[in-house]
């Protein structure tokens, strides 16, 4: 019989060293993206795996995402699209953030896939074409609305009526999707099917995890999951559908008692109510968990009074003081003495508090909390291949 346990591996800092753990549930990842598939339905899933997998580490993701189906991937950078063939060589891979000259070359032996959105891109692009006698593939990027990159849609339309090279993909990325309501989402999806119909018989993308949300005939051929697809929420004020794919934890150093009256931290910002007892961990902003976490001493706290919060021995413990580079405290006096001690592990999100609400404490987004993860944490990845 098989056994349903995940198998457990392990990367980054040594765990007997390491002040803070990351554990990546892979079977959550999977199931997340097949859930995001089968909502994309007609089109076909992708998965975006830039900034290195959102900070999960592509050879990780990578490989058991093409396992569960998944055959495109997009990336920002060519450095990232070679990783990916370096654990998937027969991926589709795009690369999204625009093409350097000095590039080419690197495209030509990668068979990665870049994404255009300008006419000098295009120029330099089909100008290479010519000149080597290949007729490497191109995506094209349109701008419907976000004023970021990409062709207008009326540089757009003319082209597609000119052109001779026609791209392998045309695609344009949603600037409010995850705001079911705001008007800008009807405004890109009309421009999005005026494209596909100019564009007709080439593939198209224009959904986004956000995007998966909205009205799939809207979406195009191709849909781009990325943060749903790691447990962060598509949809502003919906309850998020997605399992938790990352756990972070912080290594407790040691339990002291401030008296009432004494202040904890950097800049004397806490000013202690009672005798406290404090947890003090070894994971601060130099590791990823931010500086506006802190429970006092930093402008955010001034428009949101509630910082950050820990999880430890089935309660939630609110950060004190500033956050620091290396450290960050947590007011443990609420709990038994003997259920917390040095070496023991509190959580700063996963599945007791969620990402996305670590973030807001944070007065940021999932998307930062997880991009920002640092590498001295020991991190272990449980897969065991069922996806459920």
């Amino acid at each position: 019989m098989t056994s349903t346990q995940p198998h457990i591996t392990t990367a980054g800092a040594d765990p007997r060293l390491a002040g803070g753990r990351l554990t990546i549930d892979l079977d959550a990842l999977v199931a997340n993206w097949t859930f995001l598939a089968e909502k994309s339905k007609p089109a076909k899933a992708s998965a975006v795996v830039k900034a290195n997998a959102y900070g999960l580490g592509i050879e990780q993701v990578v490989p058991v995402l093409w396992d569960a189906g998944c055959r495109t991937f997009f990336v920002a950078l060519v450095e990232e699209g070679l990783r990916v063939k370096a654990v998937a060589p027969d991926a589709r891979v795009f690369v999204l953030n625009g093409l350097f000259a000095e590039a080419r070359p690197v495209y030509e032996t990668s068979k990665l896939i870049p994404v255009l959105g300008s006419d000098f891109e295009i120029n330099l692009w089909t100008r290479a074409n010519a000149e080597s006698g290949l007729k490497l593939p191109y995506a094209l990027h349109v701008d419907t609305g976000m004023n970021r990159l990409g062709l207008t849609v009326a540089e757009a339309l003319e082209f597609a009526a000119n052109t001779r090279e026609m791209p392998v993909l045309v695609m344009t990325h949603l600037a409010t999707a995850d705001e079911p309501g705001h008007l800008l989402n009807q405004r890109q999806f009309e421009s999005f099917q005026k494209l596909r119909a100019a564009f007709a018989g080439i593939e198209s993308s224009a959904s986004n995890s956000s995007g998966i949300f909205h009205a799939v005939s809207n979406g195009g051929d191709l849909s781009r999951p990325g943060i749903a697809m790691y447990g962060g929420e598509a949809l502003a004020g919906v309850a998020n559908p997605m399992r938790p794919v990352v756990t972070l934890e912080a290594r407790v150093v040691q339990i002291r008692t401030g008296l009432k009256g004494e202040t904890a931290g950097y800049g004397a910002t806490a000013l202690l109510e009672r005798d406290t007892r404090i947890a003090i961990c070894s994971t601060g902003y130099a590791d990823g968990y931010l500086r506006s976490l802190s429970g006092s001493g930093t402008p955010l706290r001034n428009v949101v009074h509630k910082g950050g919060e820990g999880f430890v021995a089935g309660h939630k413990v609110p950060v004190i003081g500033r956050v620091t580079m290396d450290m960050t405290s947590f007011d443990v006096t609420g709990l038994p003495e003997a259920s917390i001690k040095p070496g023991d592990y509190i959580e700063l999100f996963g599945h007791n508090i969620a990402l996305d609400d670590a973030a807001r404490a944070a007065g940021s987004i999932g998307f930062e909390l997880l991009t920002s993860l640092g590498n001295r944490y020991h991190r272990r990845y449980l897969y065991s291949g069922k996806g459920d």
